[in-house]
């Protein structure tokens, strides 16, 4: 009963979908039955299995802390020395361009691989170069050498709608090329501690192991996601995926073909959420979205736009923001040099300004230049200016064993609040011996000393 009211759905549908795809087949009784055949013939040769190999060398998990191989006077490099165990992972990825061929797919798929495998749907293989990666974004960019490939239709998913029909392509489980249907259940899914940066398309189509870096498209067969996560309390599918919009994950790729690194702009703004306290004293209505700017850096490209404190951040470039979180991954997109529209609230009224944005100031801490114990820390200033990133950790070195992770953002060190690299330096410095920081991880806030 529940099949015969999903196929008389398809059946209702209107023209006006453009459901080009879902050419009619005939059943055994001459029945017109709606089928997605026809347009993943055409996708799916672009969708592709990854297989990854990597070789780890056994040691004793002891010899991990550096207590103990400076006790038994271990060399640091040999330590690790052993047996290897070659080990194998399965993914899946998307051709975007046929021509040079570039493949996308997720940073996790392909993460501490020595060989990387691309398997196409017609049986062929090919030994996979990559290019780039983005790991905030959970991206990276391969390239095959093959003649005659097919790459996917890339759709703008700034139209997607909650709603929408999708399709998700991928290589589960390692079974090979399988398709699953759903819908959109969401957009704009943010706060879940997956990545560091989070504008999420939700569906329902069912994405599991194996999935990651696959395709999510529509009903035309247009590429509007990469499928990158899931929900999984039980461990496996509760019908809670999440994918990254393409039009994120195309502008991390054309930078890293172009620059060969992804570099994010900021503004130089701190902003915040708009609580209900807050809505009542700027005298806000209620329903008001947008975001609150709490802080304007000197001399930033922001103030000379004329962005001031108080302000409240409706969109940027016609874009909705409703969330820190999602500005956050707005700004992201946008490529350092370019300008962006935002449309403000100021005291009741619509003001629209042209901001430039700018690189953000990075330090990478390969000395005691920030403080002793945080020495193999990489940090980064906060594209909003509102602390400070946690960007990478050298194996093996202090800040590695300190209780820090990368992706942990730090806006406080001693009981006082930081905004900034300068600020971390400024305060840290004043205690040789210990350092207090305030660190906010995948949404939740503590303490960390390290001494």
């Amino acid at each position: 009963m529940a099949l015969t009211r999903w196929l008389l759905f398809f059946f209702l549908l209107p023209a006006s979908v453009h459901l080009s795809a879902a050419l009619p087949t005939h059943d055994s009784q001459g029945q017109e039955l709606p089928t997605l055949a026809p347009m993943l013939q055409e996708v799916n040769p672009a969708v592709v299995n990854i297989a990854t190999y990597s070789h780890q060398q056994a040691y004793n998990p002891l010899l991990n802390d550096p207590f103990f191989r400076n006790f038994f006077d271990i060399p640091e490099r040999s330590y690790r020395r052993g047996p290897s165990k070659r080990q194998q992972s399965a993914g899946s990825g998307v051709i975007v361009d046929a021509k040079d061929g570039i493949v996308l797919t997720n940073y996790h798929v392909v993460k501490d691989a020595d060989e990387v495998q691309v398997s196409l749907v017609d049986g062929r293989n090919f030994q996979a170069k990559v290019r780039g990666v983005d790991v905030d974004l959970d991206i990276a960019v391969l390239e095959i050498d093959g003649s005659d490939l097919t790459e996917a239709k890339i759709a703008d998913s700034n139209y997607l709608r909650v709603g929408d029909f999708v399709i998700a392509i991928g290589n589960p489980f390692g079974l090979g090329q399988t398709v699953t249907t759903g819908v959109v259940s969401a957009l704009g899914r943010t706060g879940l501690g997956i990545e560091g940066y989070e504008n999420f398309i939700q569906t329902d189509a069912s994405i599991n192991p194996g999935n990651s870096g696959g395709a999510l498209v529509n009903l035309r067969g247009e590429l509007i996601g990469i499928n990158t996560a899931i929900l999984a309390p039980a461990g496996g599918n509760i019908g809670i995926g999440f994918a990254i919009p393409i039009n994120m994950a195309r502008s991390s790729m054309e930078q890293i073909l172009r620059d060969g690194k992804v570099e994010r702009g900021t503004i130089d703004i701190s902003v915040q959420d708009i609580t209900p306290d807050l809505r009542r004293a700027f005298r806000l209505s209620n329903g008001q979205h947008g975001i609150l700017v709490t802080d304007v850096k000197p001399g930033s490209s922001a103030e000379q736009a004329g962005v001031k404190v108080g302000d409240v951040i409706v969109s940027i470039d016609g874009d909705r923001t409703r969330s820190v979180a999602q500005w956050r991954s707005q700004l992201a997109v946008k490529g350092v040099g370019r300008k962006v529209k935002l449309l403000l609230l100021r005291e009741g009224e619509d003001l629209e300004l042209q901001v430039g944005v700018v690189a953000p100031q990075q330090l990478i801490v390969d000395k005691a230049s920030i403080h002793p114990l945080l020495v193999g820390a990489k940090f980064e200033n906060s594209p909003n200016g509102d602390g400070v990133l946690v960007a990478g950790l050298a194996p093996n070195s202090r800040a590695a064993y300190s209780g820090l992770r990368p992706g942990d953002f730090i806006y406080g060190a001693n009981r006082q609040r930081i905004s900034d690299i300068e600020g971390l330096i400024r305060v840290v410095q004043r205690n040789p011996r210990e350092i207090l920081l305030q660190i906010q991880r995948s949404g939740n806030g503590f303490y960390v000393v390290i001494r």
